[in-house]
């Protein structure tokens, strides 16, 4: 369980604040302006019960809150927020590679297990894994101390037509999805070729693994892929 300090205190934070607390770093992440509708939206809580715990957080020196207005993470908050996050993305990964659990299955198991991950057991993953910096679903894991490299890519939708690309992440957790592009092929590290794009906002007709398939617009979106051109033989 993570830990913060206030007036040379030990305060330990309980799951719903970590989760609190990482549910408004990612909302910030993503370009979100954090409030109160936004993230009871994300957490599917009321809009009653966000605000009070909000209020707590901020009690406790892990946010900043405007009420009805922006809500942002302390650097202190920022920290517990990290912290939660390597928990998450390294049992992700523990339980995708080590265990074989389908990517589709990994993020519902690790919501369970990343607040109660004991540092010990952390680092132990962690050299298992050969100190990962990516989830199966091409999430960056925070370093060890708070440091986290973001992924560079583009949305499959900005893809140039018949032009290869690799795919480095993908930008969901909806397991009914995942599962789907995973029948297709749509894995990391899958070459990946548009061959069409209707107009629009219509489908995307995607050549991956040598088979041809039509991927829903939106969808397309949440795939993040960069250049896969082979290098000329020097």
């Amino acid at each position: 369980m993570a830990k913060t300090n206030e007036n040379d205190k030990q305060k330990v934070l309980t799951s719903a604040h970590e989760d609190y607390l990482k549910a408004i770093y990612l909302l910030e992440g993503s370009g979100v302006a954090v409030n109160n509708s936004a993230l009871a939206t994300e957490l599917n809580i009321s809009p009653a019960s966000t605000t009070n715990m909000v209020k707590k957080l901020s009690e406790l020196g892990l946010v900043t809150y405007t009420p009805y207005q922006s809500i942002t993470l302390t650097a202190s908050g920022q920290k517990v927020a990290l912290e939660v996050l390597r928990h998450h993305r390294l049992i992700e990964l523990y339980l995708h590679e080590r265990l074989n659990l389908p990517w589709e299955q990994v993020h519902e198991e690790a919501e369970k297990l990343e607040h109660v991950l004991s540092d010990t057991l952390e680092d132990a993953m962690a050299a298992a894994l050969g100190n990962p910096t990516i989830d199966p679903h091409g999430d960056p894991i925070p370093t060890k101390d708070g440091h986290i490299e973001p992924i560079v890519g583009i949305p499959l939708t900005r893809a140039q037509l018949n032009h290869p690309y690799r795919l480095v992440r993908v930008l969901m957790q909806d397991s009914e999805r995942l599962s789907y592009l995973g029948s297709l092929g749509f894995y990391l590290g899958s070459t990946v070729i548009l061959r069409q794009q209707s107009p629009f906002s219509g489908p995307l007709l995607v050549d991956v693994g040598g088979e041809q398939h039509a991927v829903a617009h939106n969808m397309a979106e949440k795939l993040i892929v960069v250049d896969a051109t082979p290098e000329p033989n020097t």
